[in-house]
């Protein structure tokens, strides 16, 4: 088996979204080759894969349809398989990295036999896309923010009726204040007039008072 790191083949932007064109390899029918390649998490990569084999009889690499070829993706810290995929001479595999880190891609044939002499040559295709959006997060994120506009609304009304209560109390103690003023003015002005009253009866009774001395 062997193995090699992708990205030593490629540019420094193929970690955000670029397509592999035109990367070929030799095989023998019996051999696993492997790539390695660092991904972020929660990336989608998708590959697409045209195994030929070497035909004595015509002397060139031509299409067999006996021939499957077997993708695994493993990562390499914890030897976890993303998947494991068999498929035609000419297909397609789908994968999503869980974790970050150093994940290797390995490419074999359905095969078995040591003592096959089959050559192959595989042309290989990868397109590592962006980074999986966290649909779930965003659900949470939304729902969290919906709660909070919602306690902030409660909030916002009870600061209204609190509001239009205490315009209320001040409409009412408005109201008392001018009734006890109009009460205690007109209190005060029949003070007045008892007191005028009382003065004018007490200065009459002086002077028949007086006038009965003489």
């Amino acid at each position: 088996m062997f193995a090699f790191r992708l990205s030593v083949l490629l540019p420094s932007f193929f970690l955000l979204v670029t397509t592999v064109n035109a990367l070929h390899f030799y095989l023998d029918a019996n051999e696993k080759r492997c790539f390695v390649e660092e991904l972020p998490s929660d990336t989608v990569v998708e590959g697409h894969y045209r195994a030929l084999e070497w035909t004595d009889s015509t002397q060139q690499y031509t299409l067999n349809e006996e021939l499957g070829i077997i993708v695994e993706v493993e990562e390499m810290e914890t030897s976890h398989v993303v998947t494991k995929t068999r498929g035609p001479s000419d297909g397609r595999f789908t994968f999503t990295s869980h974790e970050s880190g150093d994940h290797s891609i390995c490419i074999s044939t359905n095969y078995t036999s040591w003592w096959s002499s089959t050559h192959i040559k595989l042309y290989l295709d990868i397109v590592v896309g962006t980074t999986k959006p966290d649909i779930e997060s965003d659900r949470t994120h939304i729902g969290e923010l919906s709660s909070k506009l919602r306690d902030l609304n409660q909030k916002l009304e009870d600061v209204r009726r609190e509001q239009q209560y205490q315009r209320e109390r001040e409409a009412d103690f408005r109201n008392l204040s001018e009734n006890t003023n109009s009460k205690a003015v007109w209190y005060s002005v029949l003070q007045i007039g008892v007191l005028i009253a009382t003065c004018t009866w007490q200065l009459r009774h002086l002077k028949r008072f007086f006038a009965d001395k003489r």
